[in-house]
């Protein structure tokens, strides 16, 4: 399955995805993000300071309004592309 790097405050999600059988890495730092297949975020740091550099060439799903199954399902669509 794919390596997904998820927010620590997204408890839920990240138990989720391990259901699934989704290697998860918390994403404590920029470089947590690299080797992932997909990141989700919770959105609140989007953009800040109005700096957008990248840490991953794989997909980034923003969580915010989604459930987990929700973010579920945008993950394993982005990573069996």
């Amino acid at each position: 399955m794919a390596k997904i790097g998820v927010e620590g405050s997204l408890t839920d999600v990240q138990q989720a995805l391990q259901e699934k059988g989704h290697e998860v890495v918390q994403l404590r730092q920029e470089s947590d993000a690299q080797g992932c297949d997909c990141c989700v975020v919770t959105g609140l740091d989007s953009n800040f300071m109005g700096m957008a550099d990248t840490a991953t060439a794989g997909a980034v799903i923003e969580a915010s309004g989604l459930s987990a199954d929700e973010v579920c399902q945008a993950v394993e669509s982005k990573v069996n592309r």
